[in-house]
């Protein structure tokens, strides 16, 4: 068994987490994206990960959307959790706000407010839960290209 094999076995073994506070402030969606993009380099690197390029620039995507959404509608702090197990990362976003997000019916003409079809449309998953204060979005996303 080569080194990435064991690795890669190691990895669906025990989840890679990562977590990070945000407050809404300029610079917060950005740091996001570097907290994705930092997760699946060490990832790779640590754990001899196969992590495609595409999957890179849909988990900064998702992060930033998701982020996104917190900052612009929920008061206060926002935390974002990746999760890598097996062939996939989870990007999950708590904000304080208990209103869980409507997707807009498709409208090419629409300017903005795409964010949640685009996550809906590149993730294998996408679920919105209440909790006790506010609500949890989480997405899934393949690390490997199909």
């Amino acid at each position: 068994m080569n080194g990435a094999a064991h690795h890669g076995d190691r990895l669906a073994r025990t989840p890679v987490r990562v977590s990070a506070e945000y407050e809404g402030i300029p610079g917060d969606i950005a740091r996001g994206r570097e907290l994705a993009r930092g997760l699946l380099a060490r990832s790779r690197a640590a754990h001899g990960t196969e992590v495609s390029d595409r999957a890179v620039d849909v988990v900064q995507l998702v992060v930033s959307e998701l982020l996104t959404n917190a900052c612009k509608y929920a008061p206060g702090p926002s935390l974002v959790d990746l999760e890598l197990a097996e062939d996939r990362v989870e990007v999950s976003v708590w904000d304080s706000d208990p209103v869980l997000p409507v997707p807009a019916a498709s409208d090419p003409g629409r300017i903005g407010r795409h964010g949640l079809e685009i996550v809906r449309a590149v993730c294998q998953t996408f679920e919105v839960h209440r909790e006790a204060v506010g609500k949890r979005t989480t997405a899934v996303v393949r690390l490997a290209d199909a």
